[in-house]
């Protein structure tokens, strides 16, 4: 019992507390949110922001911020299925994913070169790279629509993994699609638990300094760190443009903010060295409830900006003053003592 209380005032606790409450507000108001074509609904809509948010997550972790994942992802998904378009529209899946997931990675190295070698700060160099990016695609790779996107990729779009059907004949479905958040959740959550160089990113988070002291490669972790954000949103891309069936350039970039939003909710700070998996992917649902299920309750989706922005105050601000309000009563705890 004191586990629990403990736990439910940690920001992950609070986070997953304020999701069942809406959850319960949102389904007294309209029980067709508790119903499982709604929620099949969300888990579909939580894909494409629940692998970005894991990837943040990673930056958010070592201290850093990187808000160039959109332009990176639709870059590497439009550039990609434009190639195959033209060269092999009957190319397999595997290499699909793998050219985007290599032009996801190159355009990432180019934030953790500038960042790590050069040592810029994390958010001037990804909100650089972010007009860049989207600027050098709809430039250089083309401005147009590709609704002729190669077959595994439609193929991929008409997997499912459950079907239903409602008793008005509807049908409802769980995409193929939702397997590649859940290998992103077990993935990232083995990486940062079980690995170096998962490690590392928790150590870099809280004291960079320290960590050069005691000889873990700083730099080459947030190379690395950044490889690995544009290798997922590569990845990304090509799930989110399969789900879509349609290449479009204007996609994703503009979604920044709703990531964001979702990995801070789930507890991680924007300081670096604390955050989970778990409290990400309840940011992420929280986000997506209140995108999608507003409406379900009477309220006008034009609030959903003024929502998320609330909560990001919230989600990164109330941390922060509960650590100062501690720091001051520590000394004076000590010195009356």
């Amino acid at each position: 019992m004191r586990w629990l209380i403990h736990y439910l005032r940690t920001s992950e606790g609070v986070i997953l507390t304020t999701t069942l409450l809406l959850c319960a507000a949102i389904t007294l108001a309209n029980p067709v949110f508790l119903s499982a074509a709604n929620f099949l609904d969300l888990v579909r809509d939580s894909i494409t922001t629940g692998i970005f948010a894991l990837a943040v997550y990673v930056a958010l972790l070592s201290g850093g911020i990187d808000v160039s994942f959109t332009a990176i992802a639709a870059t590497a998904m439009y550039g990609t299925v434009k190639l195959f378009a033209l060269t092999n529209p009957h190319a397999p899946l595997p290499l699909i994913f793998l050219v985007a997931a290599v032009i996801g990675a190159i355009l990432g190295s180019i934030n953790g070169l500038l960042i790590a070698i050069f040592r810029l700060p994390t958010l001037i160099v990804t909100l650089g790279t972010l007009s860049f990016f989207h600027g050098f695609l709809l430039t250089f790779l083309g401005s147009k629509h590709i609704t002729d996107i190669p077959d595994a990729m439609l193929d991929l779009s008409r997997s499912y993994l459950y079907r239903g059907r409602l008793a008005d004949g509807s049908l409802f479905s769980l995409p193929t699609t939702s397997l590649f958040l859940i290998g992103a959740i077990v993935l990232i959550a083995l990486m940062v638990r079980f690995t170096a160089f998962g490690r590392y990113i928790y150590a870099i988070g809280g004291s960079e300094i320290a960590c050069s002291r005691l000889g873990i490669p700083v730099a080459r972790t947030k190379f690395l760190i950044y490889v690995l954000i544009g290798l997922m949103a590569g990845i990304t891309g090509i799930v989110h443009s399969s789900q879509a069936r349609v290449a479009n350039p204007f996609d994703l970039v503009g979604s920044e903010l709703n990531v964001i939003a979702a990995v801070v909710l789930g507890g991680t700070r924007i300081t670096g060295g604390h955050g989970t998996v778990f409290g990400t992917i309840v940011g992420v649902f929280l986000v997506t409830i209140i995108n999608n299920s507003l409406i379900l309750v009477g309220i006008s989706s034009y609030w959903e900006r003024c929502v998320i922005g609330a909560l990001i105050l919230l989600g990164a601000g109330v941390p922060l003053l509960l650590r100062r309000l501690q720091a001051r009563r520590t000394p004076t705890a000590t010195h009356a003592s």
